[in-house]
């Protein structure tokens, strides 16, 4: 075969190139914008996401959905930090638009910029102090010969919103359910109630339940963030169930977005889940919680202190996971191609 390889490195594209490192924490992709992004404009990391929202979303799509991606990719742009101490900011996308905060997705970017050296630290366990639109995260990291064994973070003041609610869920009859805050807000329930279990032979069931129990909530019940109108939003459905691992505390499934499902535990998920323990006595201060996902990867999380968020009795929970780099990418848009921008089939 005399196929010339080396042509590829004179193909000039029509369109930008963004590059790319995609990593996993969990099992949970999470595709780092590195380069050729533009730089999203605003005082705060909330007035950012707005400005991606309003004139850059189109990237999104093509980044995050077919060909390039799949209807449960992940993303996040690394941006210029807002706060004085802080390294830099962050930016989580998926298949519906533009999260919150993102647990496995700040133990995977911790990752990814000290073993890239893209932030280097020197120390064994180096401290990151992170922007995300729900506030300022601190990420410390377990090192050893230059690869990071695992990222502990303490993530924002979490709370539990509303505890023993029921909701007519069309085809569900009555589901009990929770509503608690770690970043983003989710409804709480057991997979039991409505007939399924946090595996993966009921994935499919999974997403239908969790988008109708998400819907009819949205349409009945007001969920408010005590400073940020744009956090005061129901992201998804977490469905808890018995742990397969005699190590673990239990399972969780979160299905978010467009009818997303996380591999990994939900790092904003298992904050949620301490607030709740923790409002109904059920764990102390530093009580650790091992969480499993849908496919039995672990996070764990623990109640560092207590705090207040408004008028919300909260913790800090502190959370701890491990993340791997899977490849690095260089994408093209090239403005002739009819599906530059993305496409998505369930």
């Amino acid at each position: 075969m005399n196929l010339r390889l080396s042509a590829a490195e004179t193909w000039a594209p029509d369109g930008p190139a963004v590059r790319v490192i995609d990593a996993h924490t969990g099992g949970e992709p999470l595709r780092i914008i590195v380069s050729g992004y533009p730089v999203p404009q605003g005082r705060t990391i909330l007035e950012r996401r707005r400005d991606l929202i309003d004139n850059h979303d189109r990237l999104r799509t093509a980044l995050m959905w077919e060909p390039r991606g799949h209807a449960d990719m992940y993303g996040c742009l690394i941006t210029p930090p807002v706060s004085d101490d802080a390294d830099f900011g962050v930016l989580f996308m998926h298949n519906e638009g533009y999260s919150t905060m993102c647990g496995h997705g700040i133990i995977a970017v911790t990752t990814v910029v000290l073993e890239t050296g893209m932030l280097p630290r020197a120390a064994p366990m180096p401290r990151l102090i992170i922007d995300s639109p729900a506030g300022k995260i601190t990420a410390y990291a377990r090192m050893s010969r230059g690869k990071v064994d695992s990222v502990r973070f303490e993530n924002v003041p979490s709370f539990a919103l509303a505890l023993d609610q029921e909701i007519a869920v069309p085809g569900y009859g009555i589901v009990p359910y929770d509503i608690a805050y770690g970043g983003a807000f989710y409804a709480y329930v057991e997979a039991s109630k409505v007939g399924l279990t946090c595996t993966p032979d009921h994935y499919r069931e999974l997403i239908e339940a969790g988008q109708a129990i998400k819907e009819a909530i949205m349409t009945s019940v007001n969920i408010a963030h005590p400073f940020e109108t744009d956090l005061g939003f129901l992201y998804g459905t977490i469905f808890i169930g018995p742990a397969e691992s005699s190590a673990a505390h239990s399972r969780n499934v979160c299905v978010f977005a467009e009818g997303e499902v996380d591999r990994c535990p939900t790092g904003t998920g298992v904050s949620g889940r301490a607030a709740i323990h923790m409002a109904r006595g059920e764990i102390d201060l530093n009580e650790p919680l091992r969480i499993e996902s849908i496919i039995g990867s672990s996070f764990t999380v623990r109640v560092l202190r207590r705090c207040k968020c408004g008028p919300h009795q909260a913790i800090i929970p502190e959370v701890e996971g491990r993340a791997f780099m899977t490849g690095r990418s260089s994408f093209h848009l090239d403005s002739r191609d009819p599906l530059c921008h993305g496409f998505l089939l369930r």
